[in-house]
């Protein structure tokens, strides 16, 4: 009963015309979508769980609030799907039967060829599924930033878009479910034909664009898919947002499942950060104003490529890199949207190599013994060639200082 409360509580801010002319309105709603997201009550809406449930029923009435059109299993809002969850990969060969629910909205224009934009809503729940990053006893990972401000910032783009009556494309909006076990949502979209992938023009995925930090910096994977998007990307007005590329169209989230159908792709990303994957990412720590640049930034992109035509798709070179194999591990979380020089530390993890050695956040790492260390790949790299026992001298960039630092790893 209280759960029922509670949702209709959410539900009754629907009512309220979602077509805001003010930016403070706009603003409110993304807040609203958050918190309900993020809030204790949808348990971490962990995959087959209620909580994801009532977060599939949360979208699909903003999606109708919108009004889009439903466009998933027989004239509904959700495309089912079931799947078999292993808590315990490496034990044994069965596990637990479960069931999926994308969420999918649509704007049918008649044409020829259809945009994609996605987000996960999915996440942990109690931390109990192997991905998290929880040290302590099972809690609820209510997952504001991975991925509520995703799901926010698809629901902003998509009111955006069906304001602006663009013509050229057809719009489908997809809130993927199990992303978090595998990208499971995306690949059952495409495999089963929904929709004509060929007639996809492109995928735009927004997972984690809730902590946009002081310096303003937005990632955006996939600059290499396709021709077209070197130049788009600083063609349109970004409200002071500093652009960093990266090309590959590979990586942890949806937008893999397109682009390995040949769809050029882009996914945008505020950084990851030391609340990542545990209990912590909790909705007080939201930059809201943050979340509403990047989806205006996203929707000001949509609309400058409506007119476009079909985009072309490009491979992206050295996807799949080899990946490193760690004997030892610093205990730090990067900071993947730093565009200077070096790895800047946006978390250090409590006992832990670095913490022992004095490290801290914010510090750059800029050289790991004798190894330069210039980006995240250098870093990955130099930490392949250390093992168990070794004393390094860490060198840093403090502030305006440099320091030293022995660590033991």
């Amino acid at each position: 009963m209280k759960r029922k409360i509670v949702l209709g509580i959410f539900y009754a801010f629907l009512c309220a015309p979602v077509w805001a002319q003010h930016s403070a309105d706009a603003l409110r709603q993304l807040k609203v979508d958050v918190v309900y997201l993020a809030s204790n009550l949808l348990e971490g809406r962990e995959t087959g769980k209620k909580g994801e449930e009532l977060a599939a029923d949360y979208i699909a009435a903003r999606f109708a609030a919108i009004g889009l059109q439903p466009k998933g299993d027989s004239g509904s809002w959700f495309q089912v799907f079931s799947f078999v969850f292993n808590n315990n990969p490496h034990g044994a060969s069965t596990g637990e039967s479960r069931t999926g629910k994308n969420v999918v909205g649509y704007i049918d224009n008649k044409a020829l060829t259809t945009v994609v934009i996605g987000a996960h809503y999915d996440h942990l729940g109690y931390g109990t599924a192997g991905n998290s990053r929880n040290t302590g006893e099972p809690a609820i990972h209510n997952g504001a930033d991975d991925n509520a401000s995703g799901v926010a910032a698809l629901l902003y783009v998509a009111e955006a878009i069906k304001k602006s009556k663009l013509k050229k494309n057809n719009y489908l909006f997809l809130a993927f479910s199990a992303e978090e076990l595998g990208l499971i949502g995306s690949k059952k979209f495409v495999e089963a034909k929904s929709i004509d992938v060929k007639k996809v023009n492109y995928m735009f995925n927004m997972d984690m664009v809730g902590r946009l930090n002081e310096e303003k910096v937005l990632a955006v994977n996939g600059s290499g898919t396709s021709p077209v998007w070197a130049s788009a990307l600083t063609s349109v007005p970004n409200v002071g947002l500093k652009i960093k590329t990266s090309e590959s169209g590979l990586g942890p989230s949806d937008h893999a499942s397109f682009y390995l159908q040949d769809i050029p792709v882009l996914h945008f990303f505020t950084g990851q950060h030391a609340d990542y994957h545990k209990p912590s990412d909790d909705s007080e720590w939201i930059n809201y104003a943050g979340i509403q640049e990047v989806a205006e930034y996203i929707s000001s992109l949509v609309k400058h490529l409506d007119a476009k035509g079909k985009l072309a798709f490009n491979k992206t070179k050295d996807d799949q890199p080899q990946a490193t194999r760690f004997k030892v591990s610093l205990g730090v979380m990067p900071d993947y949207v730093f565009d200077g020089v070096g790895l800047r530390i946006d978390g250090v993890m409590e006992d832990r190599p670095a913490q022992k050695a004095g490290l801290e956040k914010g510090d750059i790492i800029l050289e790991l013994g004798d190894l330069s260390i210039k980006t995240v790949q250098d870093y990955m790299t130099a930490l392949g060639k250390f093992n168990k026992g070794d004393r390094v001298v860490v060198r840093v960039k403090r502030g305006e200082t440099m320091v030293e630092k022995t660590v033991i790893f």
